[in-house]
């Protein structure tokens, strides 16, 4: 006897997991992306361009932008509504999560972390509203997972700061208004506030992107670029800034991957019911069913990962190398994911008809930005260990 079909989550019951409120923003999330963003979303990745200006306030009014910060017109909302707003979000397209993980999780949580007060009253209230957009400036050309090597630097000049150097794989460059940027100092590594119409400042837009073609990305060059004293991130120094930026980063991508890994079997399942082959649905068949259930698996665990790293988050108890574990495991899974179900659909897989393309071709970006698969395998490895293996 049939019964009736579940939906990968729901197959673990996930909603008895959430709040009442918890799952009514997710709700809303959910609404937006589904009305606005699929609709849209083919277009944008074939094309490479997206109305990141338009989106932004959208999803200021939305109240995702910096929702799970406290004041400054932020929403202070918990850290599991934040990371199921960013599944959601990644549902749609990882473009538009990472549009969102970078305003909120690395520029604006610099500002709110590290700034002065200052820096908070001039721009988180707009950055929250979407009005203003702000990007993240550590990655350097040479210098990816070994940050503390970036040539980029701040140099005295009386009272000011002179600025040179350059960053590069810029999530929003092109449409920010202030960036976040890291630069070595006399007095080790310090940030800056920097609006991006200073003198100097040049934000270059990349082209031919076979991934996040949904999603401005840039190199930012900065020639002799003058800032005030004012402009320095005063309350830290050192790798700790931007680390912990990336760290709340990272906590949404484990959120986030899940929402694409959860749309491609979504597709797969529903398009393996139609799909007939010798006389029955491809969903019949043994091999389409095992696929399936060890995708559904991987998929609910990683999403039981995340809701516990979650949880840990708002009782203010989470490690960074538990994020590690989070980020490791859930772009990988979702990477997976996403190719068996581009193999489930077959030639039908590869067009921008369906998503599955083009969420394969966004993880392979996710998988190795905010900390590459390796870097995330060698954090573990020493939270286990003692022994740090990166040299």
């Amino acid at each position: 006897m049939a019964i009736a079909k579940q939906s990968p989550f729901g197959l673990f019951a996930i909603d008895h997991l959430l709040t009442e409120e918890e799952r009514m923003m997710r709700d809303v999330v959910r609404s937006y992306v589904d009305d606005r963003v699929k609709p849209e979303i083919a277009d944008w990745f074939e094309t490479g361009e997206i109305p990141a200006r338009e989106l932004a306030k959208e999803l200021g009014d939305l109240g995702v932008m910096g929702m799970h910060l406290e004041g400054y017109g932020c929403a202070g909302t918990s850290a599991v509504a934040y990371g199921l707003a960013c599944l959601e979000l990644e549902a749609g397209d990882s473009g538009l999560r990472s549009l969102v993980s970078v305003q909120g999780s690395l520029a604006m949580f610099g500002i709110w972390a590290w700034g002065s007060e200052e820096h908070k009253q001039e721009w988180l209230p707009r950055m929250a509203a979407g009005e203003a957009i702000g990007c993240f400036g550590l990655t350097e050309a040479d210098f990816g997972s070994n940050p503390s090597g970036m040539i980029t630097n701040a140099k005295r000049d009386g009272s000011d700061w002179i600025l040179n150097g350059s960053k590069m794989w810029i999530t929003n460059g092109n449409v920010a208004d202030v960036a976040v940027v890291w630069a070595q100092t006399d007095d080790g590594i310090r940030g800056f506030v920097v609006p991006t119409n200073s003198p100097g400042f040049t934000a270059n837009l990349i082209h031919k992107k076979m991934s996040l073609r949904a999603s401005v990305t840039s190199e930012l060059v900065f020639q002799n670029v003058r800032l005030p004293e004012s402009a320095m991130l005063p309350n830290v120094k050192g790798l700790k800034g931007p680390l912990s930026c990336l760290n709340e980063a990272r906590f949404g991508i484990a959120f986030g991957t899940l929402g694409a890994a959860r749309d491609c079997l979504e597709t797969a399942i529903a398009y393996s019911v139609d799909r007939v082959q010798f006389d029955k649905p491809i969903a019949g068949y043994q091999l389409t069913q095992k696929k399936l259930a060890d995708m559904t698996l991987e998929l609910g665990k990683g999403m039981l990962l995340a809701l516990h790293l979650g949880r840990l988050k708002d009782e203010h108890l989470l490690k960074p190398e538990q994020v590690s574990l989070g980020k490791l495991n859930n772009a990988r899974e979702a990477l997976a994911i996403a190719r068996e179900c581009r193999n489930i659909l077959g030639g039908n897989g590869i067009t921008l008809e369906y998503p599955i393309i083009r969420h394969m071709n966004n993880l392979e970006s996710v998988y190795t930005y905010e900390g590459t698969n390796e870097m995330h395998t060698l954090v573990i490895g020493e939270a286990l260990t003692g022994i740090a293996a990166y040299r």
